[in-house]
């Protein structure tokens, strides 16, 4: 459909920017990353180094985007780009914020970031057109059932026409 492709690659942009941006100036967003990235690495396994941190969320936007884009596993694309966005909503921390101007300025920021959560779940539950997994996971299962039964029903048939001929054999 016409609306997928050309809404993938608008919904796509803004990651492959932000991605690029941050694989080439990680110092710039390590400041705000550190208020996420520090607790994060004292309770995992997580490298204390921000910037690689940075680097790498910065990496799987580009190819979360690159792959949105292009529709190329979109699906899977949107869903890695929603868990790089988790880190960056949560440095727009505007509850904390006492300047007005910059609590509206970061406000703004997490409201996009929402905004975007929204459109890539959409993009993530869409199927094409196609039925989706549940759909098809079910008509296995119906499959499945069918099957069992008709093994059922022939199982009992030829254990009745076992039973019958040893009583043909016996008598």
């Amino acid at each position: 459909m016409i609306v997928r492709r050309i809404a993938r690659p608008l919904l796509a942009g803004i990651f492959v920017w932000g991605g690029i941006n941050a694989l080439r100036y990680p110092s710039a967003h390590a400041p705000a990353a550190e208020k996420v990235t520090k607790p994060l690495a004292a309770k995992t396994q997580l490298p204390d180094d921000t910037e690689m941190l940075v680097r790498a969320n910065g990496a799987a936007m580009v190819l979360g985007g690159a792959l949105l884009a292009t529709g190329k596993a979109p699906r899977l694309a949107s869903t890695v780009l929603m868990g790089t966005l988790v880190p960056t909503a949560a440095t727009h921390d505007f509850w904390t914020e006492s300047d007005p101007q910059a609590k509206q300025g970061k406000m703004t920021q997490f409201i996009k970031d929402l905004s975007l959560m929204g459109g890539l779940m959409l993009a993530a539950v869409d199927t094409a057109g196609k039925p989706g997994v549940t759909y098809r996971a079910k008509l296995a299962g119906e499959s499945v059932g069918r099957t069992a039964r008709h093994a059922r029903q022939a199982a009992r048939r030829e254990a009745k026409l076992a039973a019958l001929q040893a009583k043909n054999a016996v008598s």
